[in-house]
């Protein structure tokens, strides 16, 4: 096998260990909240410390790879990963859940993207679409085989041990980066930016945290308040240091590229769409339609099943259409097929969903693929490493306040129609405003140039594209 081929099949095994954990637990969300004594709901600060974690520890990921080396950072950054899945499997309540989360994020934060910069350094950016699906498709595995196994844990054994899985597959990464990854050190390593990681990492805990713990009786409401007004004063401080420091933690100069910046804004707005519906059809599959965790699992699973379908069909499309056309087009599909879920009763038909679920997967695989490889278009190698960890911090970010937003918007509707008990009609709400909000990426999109990526895509531009892009 090539090292083309080598190097993002390892990346994949990380990738697929964070996707299943993240799955799984999704579908045994209400087995977990009943047993340490706790509210479904409120289980979204388990789901969100853990991308708290990510978003606060990886902008360090790509100088901490290039002083200790890639592969170095790789194997502990597994190995932390595999003692936060411990905790988790022995946590008996809501706070040594969250916090157990947290240290799995503090693993994850520098697993994929140290990952992603061994994956920029050895494949050239023509060959970059085919690396993607590589790393891609077999990570897609975990969400494919996360919700009935997830589910059949839940139902027939115990929730523990869908965390205590991750032992086996984590081991086996260490061995596969300890035979096949190149221990990559930076040649010339740029001062640790320690101001500029204090402040971003007070920056988007504040704001993101604050914002989970909005409707949640975790903690006092003047006390949230005061972590997103601290988390928008520190990020702002970030921005004017970023702007005075020649090599900041997360270089904020990258916005300047059409590509990345569109990447990262579009990126973000439909990530923070879709991001809820992990964490919402679970939820309404088992409490609204009262499925059990393995039933809901099997029917969850489709969405992944769509989504490995789609693989093999992104180099054409982007080749054929390119990729301004197909990110702003299937923003918009990917959003209605969101949307779509709050046409979902305990009368429709479970095939339908299963159908419904899989064409959603389908659209979102392919917007996914798009926006990770776009965004490196014109990005240069010497900024490779700060890109990657900027792109990580977004894509988790966005994810973060989709399940904040879908489990605000139940809540919302809980309060307007003074219910006490969860109803399947409660999600209705949520679906619709998540899908909408997705589907607002278009807007960002279309202002990308028609020739944008076209030597990724291999994509010769159209007379039309040409005379597009000298009108614009």
């Amino acid at each position: 096998m090539t090292r083309e081929r080598i190097v993002p099949l390892i990346v994949a095994v990380a990738l697929f260990m964070e996707n299943m954990d993240s799955t799984i637990i999704a579908t045994a969300l209400p087995a977990i909240a009943a047993d340490i004594g706790t509210h479904p709901l409120a289980l979204k600060l388990a789901i969100t410390s853990y991308l708290l974690a990510l978003a606060i520890f990886i902008p360090a990921s790509g100088w901490i790879a290039d002083r200790f080396g890639t592969r170095t950072v790789f194997r502990i950054a597994i190995a932390v990963f595999i003692c936060g899945s411990i905790a988790c499997a022995f946590s008996d309540s809501l706070s040594h859940f969250v916090a157990a989360r947290f240290l799995q994020g503090m693993g994850g934060a520098m697993m994929t993207p140290v990952g992603r910069i061994v994956l920029m350094r050895t494949i050239e950016k023509r060959a970059l679409i085919a690396a993607m699906a590589w790393v891609t498709t077999p990570a897609l595995i975990g969400p494919l085989i996360g919700p009935p196994i997830g589910g059949f844990i839940t139902t027939f054994f115990s929730w523990q041990w869908i965390f205590l899985i991750n032992v086996p597959i984590g081991l086996l990464g260490i061995a596969l980066a300890t035979r096949y990854i190149e221990n990559f050190r930076a040649e010339k390593l740029d001062p640790f930016d320690f101001t500029g990681m204090v402040l971003a990492g007070l920056g988007i805990g504040g704001l993101a945290f604050g914002m989970t713990t909005i409707g949640v009786d975790f903690l006092p409401t003047s006390f949230v308040i005061s972590l997103l007004i601290a988390g928008a004063i520190f990020l702002s401080a970030y921005v004017a240091h970023a702007r005075r420091t020649p090599a900041p933690i997360l270089d904020i100069s990258l916005f300047s590229l059409p590509t990345f910046r569109a990447s990262l804004v579009g990126g973000t707005i439909f990530r923070t769409g879709v991001g809820a519906l992990p964490f919402l059809m679970p939820l309404l599959l088992q409490i609204g339609f009262h499925m059990t965790p393995f039933e809901s699992g099997m029917v969850t699973f489709s969405t992944a099943l769509g989504a490995m379908s789609m693989k093999a069909a992104v180099p054409f499309i982007l080749k054929r259409f390119g990729f301004r056309a197909t990110l702003a087009a299937n923003a918009v599909t990917g959003g209605l097929f969101v949307a779509v879920c709050a046409t979902f009763t305990p009368a429709t038909p479970i095939l339908l969903i299963i159908v419904l679920l899989a064409a959603g997967g389908f659209f979102r695989s392919l917007q996914f693929t798009s926006i990770n490889t776009i965004a490196y278009a014109d990005v240069d190698p010497a900024r490779m490493s700060r890109a990657t960890a900027i792109v990580s911090v977004g894509q988790q970010l966005a994810i973060s306040m989709g399940v904040a937003f879908g489990a605000l918007a139940v809540e919302a509707t809980m309060w307007f129609k003074q219910g006490q008990t969860l109803t399947a009609a409660d999600f209705q709400p949520a679906f619709l405003f998540v899908g909408v909000f997705a589907a607002l990426s278009s807007l960002v999109f279309l202002r990308l140039s028609p020739e944008a990526g076209a030597e990724l895509a291999h994509r010769t531009p159209t007379p039309t594209d040409t005379d597009d892009q000298r009108a614009g």
